[in-house]
């Protein structure tokens, strides 16, 4: 299968970005602020829509290294259904555009600013949120990736300086060679687009890759893709999958074995199987930068395979701005 270009497309060159900005965010210096904040909290909610959310959930498994008591929440789910947050906590919020066009997160923003909570956005460069982390320039392509690993980065840079030794500067230093790696032999040769369905799945961090992944292939190549946590698969919707199907099972980890005898008993069942596997020297929930950056390949590839725009994702009745303004606040950081 031939390579993919990574110079055709915005996606593909922030794809190829990936090395160099990870490179810099491993230097560039941590607001004393931010890192206060997160010390004093007794709780830290970490907020986001999407792919935002995904890095929320990776964000927590970080902050769980330095023992600290931390939980992902979607957006909307945090504004209109707030669990218990109170003023001793601290709110991270993701968001790749600074909240201007995620109702939701400006919501968010508000709504903690309001109750004074404590909050930290991590955010694209150049905006306007007091205090922010900032990650890269504005994405030019509505299929996110760089604002996506590198969000993942900061937020195992802020783990590390709560006491999460395991992302200790010299781990956090293989990460960028990690990607650059992934980027060079992706290792998704053998991934063909199923005439039915996607299905991507793998367990605990992985299992957040693999809905990452998903998300990728259905806004850049408009494929029908679902990811899954291997135990959620395999309790009940692994069973209308057949030959029409392609199952990709990521590794690491694979602590009891389900991912490899869940892919043995959908090859058994005819469903098409394709294993893909980081072979990083990486704490597990770090090797899933590498691992989402072959996703991101491999839905580019899908892309340019079905000869659609990966650039340009929403579109029609979806590009509505009423539907995005439902929900925000009125007034949007």
């Amino acid at each position: 299968m031939p390579d993919v270009d990574l110079s055709s497309t915005a996606l593909g060159r922030q794809i190829a970005s990936q090395p160099d900005e990870l490179a810099r965010l491993i230097e560039h210096p941590m607001p004393h602020v931010t890192v206060e904040r997160l010390r004093q909290a007794h709780r830290i909610w970490l907020v986001g829509t999407g792919t935002s959310q995904h890095a929320a959930e990776l964000g927590a498994q970080m902050l769980h290294e330095a023992g600290r008591g931390a939980q992902a929440v979607g957006s909307m789910q945090f504004v209109k259904w707030a669990p218990p947050v109170g003023p001793r906590d601290a709110v991270i919020l993701i968001s790749h555009n600074a909240g201007t066009e995620t109702a939701y997160a400006g919501a968010t923003w508000t709504m903690v600013m309001d109750a004074g909570v404590k909050v930290i956005p991590i955010t694209k460069r150049g905006g306007d949120m007091p205090d922010a982390i900032q990650t890269v320039e504005r994405e030019t392509s509505q299929t996110y990736t760089v604002s996506y690993t590198t969000v993942l980065l900061l937020l195992a840079r802020l783990a590390a300086t709560l006491g999460a030794d395991r992302f200790d500067d010299e781990t956090l230093a293989r990460v960028p060679e990690a990607v650059r790696a992934a980027i060079a032999t992706p290792g998704i040769d053998d991934i063909a687009r199923p005439a039915r369905l996607l299905v991507i799945a793998g367990e605990g961090p992985s299992a957040v890759t693999a809905r990452e992944g998903a998300l990728k292939c259905r806004e850049a190549a408009r494929v029908p893709a679902e990811g899954y946590d291997v135990e959620y698969l395999l309790h009940g919707n692994a069973v209308p999958l057949g030959p029409d199907d392609r199952l990709v099972m990521l590794t690491p980890p694979d602590t009891d074995g389900l991912v490899a005898a869940v892919a043995r008993a959908a090859e058994r069942e005819r469903v098409q199987v394709s294993r893909v596997h980081e072979p990083a020297d990486l704490p597990r929930v770090l090797a899933q930068i590498p691992l989402v950056t072959r996703l991101q390949i491999l839905a580019l590839r899908f892309a340019l395979e079905r000869g659609v725009d990966p650039d340009k994702v929403i579109v029609g009745a979806w590009d509505d701005e009423a539907l995005w303004a439902i929900g925000s606040p009125g007034g949007r950081p």
